[in-house]
């Protein structure tokens, strides 16, 4: 089993910035990717951010469109974590951000955290 621990979720102003964070642990074998997605109610899940862990791709980030010049997806290898660095904040952010696992046994989410960006 994998488990994958969030946290960095919380209430920001409308500019503001948060740093979420997700460390895998348990039977981690190889990681091939790991990333962050945010769904709103009624909503589908929707990309924010993956990268991936190893090969030749190893450490390359992939956005979302209304991600990028924004947030930040960064690695540490030694610690199965990955993080999700959000500036300039906006309303439209507000959402339940989930992390996601991609290993070589196994494709695990995390429990969500909510970011929610007042105005």
């Amino acid at each position: 089993q994998v488990q994958l621990v969030e946290s960095g979720g919380g209430l920001v102003q409308a500019g503001g910035s948060l740093r979420l964070s997700c460390a895998a642990s348990g039977r981690i074998f190889s990681i091939n990717e790991m990333g962050w997605y945010r769904q709103t109610p009624g909503q589908q899940r929707e990309l924010v951010a993956t990268m991936r862990f190893g090969g030749t791709s190893g450490g390359i980030p992939n956005y979302a469109e209304f991600a990028k010049g924004r947030f930040t997806i960064s690695r540490d290898n030694a610690k199965n974590t990955v993080y999700l660095q959000m500036n300039s904040l906006k309303p439209e952010d507000t959402a339940v951000y989930y992390c996601k696992y991609v290993g070589n046994w196994s494709i695990n989410w995390g429990q969500g955290t909510q970011v929610t960006v007042s105005s």
